[in-house]
Order: structure tokens, then sequence, then C-alpha cells
């Protein structure tokens, strides 16, 4: 009987109702397993961050190239200076030098006033001389004005330059020019002030080659009279290691113009003293 009535009982069920509980069970096991397996979290999270930190990286580096393309356009700078070819200084050149150093202080009609005349200027060096063949042409009758010369703390001729190693080359450059006349380093390396004013004060000295500071310097101490002087010539055209001409390095730039305010324009206009660029 039992037997009939399960077999009854099958016969009775829907298709497919029998085996349903069985493929609930292992259907759902099956679809968590895959879900685990084909959509892990950690991944999809990797690549969206990917192009994050492509996106920040990016900038650095362009920030990088732009300091490294300033720093070498700045070491550039001499390059172009010893690719230029080399030009004589002009009167000009010193005309406006003034001018823009003292624009921003000086009103219009100051500016005027201190411009200098033209024939206060002797011819300026083409590139061609030698300094004795330039001091020869600008001042032909040398011997006459140094044996005439008796007076002490002062000197006929005054050669500015822009460091004392530069001054000594000078003198020694200018030896077929000189000759018996008594030449005095004014710079400051191994010179004290008070030892240079006791020199001046003793002897007479011809010829004065030096840094504009420490002319300055003797100037301010009563070491050094002015009023005698008849040329006054600028190192103008000589460049250093660096390719600077010694108005190019704005210390000593400075200084020369603090130097002509000392009475050198005063005695440029009154004509008796003459301004060489060498």
């Amino acid at each position: 009987m039992a037997d009939d009535l399960g077999d009854e009982w099958w016969e009775n069920q829907p298709a497919g109702a029998a085996s349903s509980p069985a493929s609930d069970g292992e259907g759902g096991g099956d679809t968590e397993m895959t879900q685990q397996e084909t959509a892990p979290v950690p991944a999809l999270s990797k690549k969206t961050k990917q192009p994050k930190e492509c996106f920040l990286i990016q900038p650095k580096e362009a920030n990088e190239d732009a300091t490294k393309t300033r720093k070498r356009k700045k070491k550039k700078i001499t390059d172009v200076l010893a690719k230029s070819e080399p030009k004589p200084g002009t009167p000009e050149d010193l005309q406006k030098l003034m001018k823009d150093h003292y624009s921003s202080t000086h009103s219009v009609i100051e500016l005027e006033e201190l411009t200098l005349p033209d024939s206060c200027f002797l011819k300026a060096n083409d590139l061609t001389h030698s300094l004795s063949s330039y001091l020869k042409e600008i001042c032909p009758k040398w011997v006459k004005l140094r044996k005439n010369h008796s007076e002490k703390k002062s000197v006929l001729m005054l050669i500015i330059c822009s460091s004392a190693t530069r001054a000594l080359e000078l003198i020694r450059s200018m030896t077929a020019f000189r000759g018996d006349s008594k030449v005095m380093k004014l710079f400051a390396k191994h010179i004290k002030v008070q030892e240079q004013v006791k020199l001046l004060e003793k002897r007479v000295v011809h010829l004065g080659v030096g840094t504009p500071g420490r002319i300055k310097e003797l100037i301010k101490q009563g070491g050094l009279n002015l009023n005698p002087l008849k040329f006054l010539v600028f190192d103008w055209n000589w460049r250093d290691q660096k390719l600077r001409r010694m108005m190019d390095i704005p210390e000593i730039r400075k200084e020369v113009f603090e130097l002509l305010e000392m009475g050198v324009l005063s005695l440029c206009k009154s004509e008796s003293l003459k301004l060489g660029l060498y």
C-alpha cells in the first residue's frame, strides 16, 4: 500500500517539483561563489585611482623641467657676451649711465645740470691702443706737465679701474709712457688709508692708479686734492673673467658716481679736467 501511495504521489507532482529544493540549495551556493570570484572590490578601486595618481605626478615633472630651463638660461649670459663683438666705450655710454643712475633721485632740471659737455671728453680708445700709446695720444705734452707739477697731496692723472690686480697690470703696461713719473697705487689691498695719506703728504706724485672706493676715501680724509688733476681715465673696455666691464659691476658703478659728485663734475664743467675712456 505504501508503495502504491508513494507512486501515486510522485505521479501527481508537477514536473520539476521534486528536484526544486535541491536545485535551490545548490543554485544559491553557486551564485554566491561566482559573485565573490568575478567582482573583487579591491581590483576595481585600484583601476579608478590610477588616473588620479598620474594626474598628480605630471605637474611636478613640468615644474622641475621649467626650473631647469630657467637655470640654464641664467648660465647662458656669459656665453652671449663671449660671442658678441667688443664695442669701444663712448662718451654717450657714460652720459646714459649717469642719466639712468640719477633719474630716480633727481628732477629733469637737475639731470640736465649733471650732463657733461662734449668738450670735457678726450678721444676714446678704439680698442687698437695699448695703455701707453693711448695716454701718449691724449696727453702729448705729458713730460712738460710732469716737470711743472710740484704740489703734494695731489696727482696730475688718475686711472680708475675695478680691482687692485687690474691696477697692477695697468701700472706695468704704462712703462713706455710714464718714464720718470712718480706713480702711486691707490687701492685698498694690503695698504692702509693712513699709509697712503702720509705718502701723498711727503712726496710729489704724478700718476695715481686705483679703485674708486679707495680714491673716494682719500678725498674724504683730505689726503688727495683734486684741483690740480688734469686727466681722469676710466679703464672702460677691459673685461674680467666673467666678461664684466668695470661699469657692469653694481658696486664699482655706484662708487664711480659717488666719486664724480666729489668735485669731478664741477672740474669737468670748468674745463680744467678731461675725461678719457680707455
